[in-house]
């Protein structure tokens, strides 16, 4: 089992910046894609950002030139927030899967972001 927990979510003003972490445990090695999902109300969840073992990194159009994901060496994943702007308001999940697998994966629980105009 893979264990994945939020935090850094919150209340911030439009142009303002939040980072999110996502810690990692368990059996977490055999997990080789770290992604960062969003969804609003009444809207699907939707893919903001991933990063793949080795670096290589994916974004949503929508975020490109605003956020950056990372990790550190023990797996954890970050998701550094700039430029925030009202559509960006939503719960964000982590989320830990294999590439290539059709599985889900893991998720955390989630947490809250929310930008004021």
């Amino acid at each position: 089992q893979v264990q994945l927990v939020e935090s850094g979510g919150g209340l911030v003003q439009a142009s303002g910046s939040l980072r999110l972490s996502c810690a990692a445990s368990g059996s977490i090695f055999s997990i080789n894609v770290m992604g960062w999902y969003r969804q609003a109300p009444g809207k699907q969840r939707e893919l903001v950002a991933a990063i793949i073992s080795g670096g290589r990194t994916n974004y949503a159009d929508s975020v490109k030139g605003r956020f950056t994901i990372y990790r550190d060496n023990a797996k954890n994943v970050y998701l550094q927030m700039n430029s925030l702007k009202p559509e960006d308001t939503a719960v964000y999940y982590c989320n830990g899967r294999i590439y290539g697998s059709l599985s889900p994966g893991y998720w955390g629980q989630g947490t809250q972001v929310t930008v004021s105009s």
